[in-house]
């Protein structure tokens, strides 16, 4: 009997399930290549390239391994696949879970002429079981106490009576200062692209035009296999991941990357895994004295937020992805599909940064792209697609808790307790962008005042009888009461300008 493995482009790992469950001798390994993807969403043309590079690049290690592979380019993947099935008289097609929903969904609707056989998947610390286990206990869910379950559940920075390392769970009041004057980080690990690499840039550029693809191929200088990936965990050991915490939630322009790990690409592609990467960030955390505050605060970024984040997407359900808590409908401006033009020093500053590379880091993410979303009413599900496009570690899994979640609260709270809504006095304390603005982050209303002033305040005051009930928004609120009503007015006028300039140029 021949064994077919389907060996999807986020499961490039030899450990994976699906390759576990059989042997080289009796198998043969697909790997394909689809323009079907870009046709549902026009990716990033830096992801398509590391996607596609590294499934070429895997399929060589697969081969070092002793398996049979084949790496194809087909239109759709019904076609190739079907197509391979007969040409090689593959009896049983095996496939470890898809992590995104829809995959499953699209896969289940093919008509094969051999039997399917799904092999749970072993990509994540918590399997969808475990983690719906502990979410049944809770009314309630918070990051928190599962990232400490979690810290119980694989021994990670525990002491011996089971108590955290010391003393506390979590140090993130102390990895959150702003950027000093030229504050800069060591220079990131990067890469020249070898022949697969560039045959893959040649091949997504001429696919640029007939499918729109956005930002730039070049310079691409991601890892693109196993080994590079474990060269750029190494290289953050020793250079980034002492100076990682005091100031991971700095902005600075022309320092996208600061001392941030630059790993979740290769986590999310199956090159590494969270375990692995864990352990070692432990063992060397410690063994080089790296301070507690910033070597938890890494950790809690995989053994925490990854993890919880993937276990929500499974436990919320696919009704999860149209929620609309404050009924937002506003189209994205056109900078977001041009990745620049909005007139705003902070959002031009990151969306530049993007189109170059495929990459913001998380509060960039958070406190500007998504909290502009949220303050201006943009549609969350247009917004979310979009950071699905964008980002170089984008996937559903990732993006539908991160953006309609924390980032826009869409949801109206199942992920967090409150708006992260922010205006441009937060910009300002944890970034240089204002700096050379063409806009006054000091004022609230007028033509020369910082859009995410008058948005801010103006959301504050449209869902004022809602957000008055969240005792975490108390302080905030009770400012809005004290403000004029007149003030409020040109408030609210300006923030009416602003979206209204927006929307006329909308995509």
């Amino acid at each position: 009997m021949t064994i077919g493995i389907w060996v999807l482009g986020d499961q490039l790992s030899l450990e994976q399930a699906a390759l576990a469950s059989s042997r080289p001798e009796r198998s043969r390994v697909l790997l394909l290549e689809s323009c079907s993807v870009l046709e549902r969403r026009a990716y990033h043309a830096q992801k398509m390239v590391l996607v596609w590079s590294a499934m070429r690049h895997f399929a060589g290690d697969l081969r070092d391994q002793g398996w049979t592979v084949d790496c194809l380019e087909t239109e759709q993947f019904s076609t190739g696949l079907l197509a391979w099935i007969e040409r090689h008289g593959i009896e049983e097609l095996r496939l470890m879970e898809p992590v995104d929903r829809g995959f499953r969904n699209a896969i289940e609707r093919l008509s094969l002429p051999i039997p399917l056989q799904w092999i749970p998947s072993n990509a994540f610390l918590w399997s969808r079981d475990d983690f719906a286990d502990w979410a049944a206990r809770y009314k309630q869910l918070r990051m928190e106490l599962f990232y400490r379950e979690g810290r119980k559940r694989f021994g990670v920075l525990m002491d011996d009576d089971a108590e955290p390392m010391g003393g506390q769970w979590n140090y993130d009041q102390d990895n959150r200062k702003p950027p000093t004057k030229g504050l800069s980080g060591p220079a990131p690990l990067w890469f020249k692209p070898d022949a697969i690499t560039e045959a893959v840039i040649e091949k997504v550029e001429g696919l640029r035009e007939r499918f729109a693809l956005p930002g730039r191929a070049h310079p691409f200088r991601w890892a693109v296999s196993r080994k590079q990936a474990l060269e750029v965990l190494e290289h953050f050991i020793a250079t980034r991941l002492s100076g990682f915490g005091p100031y991971q939630d700095a902005m600075v322009s022309g320092e996208p990357t600061l001392w941030h790990a630059l790993l979740s690409p290769y986590l999310n592609l199956g090159l590494l895994h969270p375990l692995e990467v864990i352990q070692r960030l432990e063992a060397e955390g410690l063994a080089r004295q790296v301070p507690l505050a910033g070597l938890e605060g890494v950790i809690r970024q995989i053994l925490g937020w990854r993890e919880y984040t993937h276990g929500l997407y499974h436990w919320f359900g696919e009704d999860y992805a149209v929620v609309n808590h404050f009924k937002a409908t506003a189209p994205l401006p056109h900078w977001f599909e041009e990745l620049g033009g909005s007139g705003m020093r902070c959002l031009d500053t990151v969306l530049g940064e993007i189109k170059t590379s495929a990459y913001a880091h998380h509060i960039q993410r958070l406190m500007l792209l998504a909290n502009y979303g949220l303050l201006a009413g943009l549609d969350p599900q247009a917004l979310t697609a979009w950071f699905h496009r964008m980002f170089i570690d984008g996937f559903d899994w990732v993006m539908l808790t991160n953006v309609l979640g924390m980032g826009v609260f869409a949801d109206g709270g199942r992920l967090a307790s409150k708006p992260y809504a922010a205006s441009g006095n937060y910009i300002k304390r944890m970034s240089n962008y204002c700096n050379g603005c063409a806009f006054d982050v000091k004022q609230r209303t007028g033509p020369q005042a910082c859009p995410f002033n008058s948005l801010y305040w103006d959301f504050l005051a449209r869902h004022e009888p809602e957000l008055k009930r969240n005792h975490r928004m108390g302080l905030v609120m009770k400012q809005l009461s004290k403000l004029p009503e007149e003030e409020i007015a040109a408030i609210r006028s300006s923030a009416a300008n602003h979206r209204a300039m927006a929307a006329s140029g909308a995509t």
